[in-house]
Order: C-alpha cells, then structure tokens, then sequence
C-alpha cells in the first residue's frame, strides 16, 4: 500500500480485495484511481490501475462490431456457495474429474489441450452446490494469456495432477512459475484450515497480488495405489498444500471434496421466510463464517439490505423469534425473517 493514504483509499482497497465480479472490481479500480495520493511514489500504480481499468472496461464490453474481439468471455460469473478453478498441466485428467463431479460437458480425449475455453459446472453437496471451472491446461510450452483473468473471481484452486504420470514432478513447478509471473500465487492456507496465515498473506502482500487457496488432487490414483505417494510427492516438491487422492475413472475418494471445500472455505447456510409462512428450506443462502443478517439481505436483494431495519431468528445461539440486528452474525442452519 503507497504511505500517507486518505480513509478513502484505504477503503477503496478493501473493497477491491473483496469484489469477485468484474462489474464491482471496475467501480472498485475507478475508486481507487481517484483517491490514490498522485505524486511520484505512486506513478507505478497509478499506471497499473490504468491498465487494468482498460483491460476490464473491454471485457465488460464485450465483442466488438467488426473488431479484432471475438469469441465468449473467459471470465464465469460466480454462482453457488463458491467457485473453485480446475488447472493442472495437460492430460491430468481435468475435464474428466469435471464431468464426473459436475455432469457437464467437457471436452475429453487422450491427447493434451482438450480443453480450449472454460467450462463451468455445479458439484453438488448436502444442500448446496459448489461451481467448478474447468481451465485449459498449463505447460511449459503455452499458457492461455485470458487464464490469469479467468481466475479473478475464483475462491480456490484444485491442482490437478496426474498421479501415475512420472513428469508430474517436473510440471507443479512449472504451473507455479507461470502463474507467479503473472501475480496469482497458488498458496496452502484455507479460511476455514488457517485464518492466522490467511490475514497475514492479505496484510502483506501488493495489491494486485491474487492469493488463491489450493487443494492437491492427486487423480488417476487407480492406476498409481500407494497411499503414500502423494506424501512422498510433495516432500519432493516441498508443498504442503492439502491433498486429495482420487480416480476420475473409478470415483474413488470424489466424495472428498464437498466436506473439505464446505469446511475449508468456513460456508455457513442461512435459510430465510416470511411472515406467517413456513421457511424455505430447499435453497439456503451461503456466507462465510463470521457473515451477519445483513450480508444474507445483500444476497437476497440490494433494496432489502439498504431498507434492513431488523431480523427475526431461528437456531442454536438464538431463541426462537429472538429480534437481532443487521450486524449480528449467522451460523450455520439458522433461519431468518428480513424486516425492511
């Protein structure tokens, strides 16, 4: 962060930390354009600011009537409790864990770069879903240039890897580089695993920097069976992200995954009703841990959260009923009643 910066800027960089559609990070970046002090310390920003208000100006705008912009847009607008990124050299087995966790149609076939655009999909667990996107792959030789933007709003990475391939040690390092080059650092520390590291990494870091929460999935391991070789794997690597050993073919340790993401990424569930009407119960609302009344009323509507006066609240740190206000923290299963 550059010295002597106003509130305004302070909070303008807080808002951009926290905004994942490109929408909310553009308003963000115009803020931060206007409020950055503007003197020779912060011309290297300022023109990165620049830069990057171009870049998301553009792709919000979409293609351009007999220009050079074509094609559908590499970003995929978050839906479900989070969106996590598929990314892994190639032949990894990617598309085939995508489909098999989300149904969808991914491109498969036994030779590399299958996958050329994302493809998006919902994997679903308890009473929610999880959207994963499934990114071409990352090799030495090519990386897509849109690939960095496309993880913008992602909440996580699952690195997948090809567990029997014997150049798999070669091509971790490889990815890792490549996404260092462009200021996206894949790291081990989840909310819900370790917080403390979490706010130390946004504490520290530039701001352009994009820390991404990753899991290991070891894949293919019905090819590769030794229990301990993912371990032995990342002593080699010197990893310690999280690990999961799974089969895209057989569906061995899939059911993995929804858990560890749900505790992870520390989801609480939120369910809502109305007056005199029973609660919805189907679809909850999701938030982090530590998520108040009013983030679930953003979620329901803007207008309601602006007009939020109070909530009425059902669950285990509450009695039935019991009126809270907009700052009181949700936990996980608990129903509320927006007053506005």
């Amino acid at each position: 962060m550059p010295t002597n910066v106003t509130p305004e800027y302070k909070k303008a960089e807080q808002a951009y930390r926290q905004a994942q559609e490109p929408g909310e990070r553009l308003a963000c970046l115009k803020e931060l354009l206007r409020t950055i002090p503007k003197h020779k310390g912060t011309e290297h920003l300022q023109a990165d600011i620049k830069t990057r208000i171009k870049q998301l100006t553009e792709e919000l705008a979409g293609p351009k009537k007999g220009g050079r912009r074509s094609g559908p847009s590499h970003v995929v607008r978050p839906e479900g409790a989070a969106q996590l990124a598929l990314v892994g050299p190639p032949n990894a087995g990617k598309s085939s864990l995508h489909v098999r966790l989300t149904g969808s149609r991914s491109d498969i076939g036994p030779y590399p770069f299958t996958t050329h655009l994302p493809v998006a999909g919902m994997l679903p667990h308890d009473d929610i879903h999880f959207q994963l996107v499934d990114l071409p792959p990352v090799s030495s030789d090519f990386m897509e240039p849109w690939l960095v933007n496309a993880l913008q709003p992602a909440d996580g990475v699952l690195l997948v890897i090809d567990l029997a391939d014997p150049e798999c040690l070669e091509h971790v390092p490889v990815i890792l580089q490549r996404l260092a080059e462009k200021k996206v650092f894949l790291r081990a520390s989840w909310p819900g695993l370790n917080p403390e590291r979490i706010q130390e990494l946004a504490d520290s870091e530039e701001l352009f920097y994009h820390n991404l929460p990753t899991v290991l999935v070891a894949n293919k391991s019905d090819l590769d069976p030794d229990p301990e070789e993912v371990e032995v794997l990342e002593e080699l690597l010197g990893l310690r992200f999280p690990a999961l050993t799974v089969s895209a073919e057989t569906g061995q340790g899939l059911d993995q995954l929804g858990p560890f993401l749900f505790d992870a990424l520390k989801i609480v569930r939120v369910y809502t009703k109305t007056p005199g009407k029973p609660a919805d119960t189907d679809k909850p609302f999701t938030v982090r841990r530590g998520g108040t009344v009013f983030d679930v009323a953003r979620l329901v509507h803007r207008d309601i959260a602006k007009t939020l006066k109070y909530a009425r609240m059902w669950g285990d740190e509450v009695f039935d009923g019991q009126q809270v206000g907009p700052d009181h923290a949700v936990c996980d299963g608990d129903t509320i009643e927006l007053h506005f």
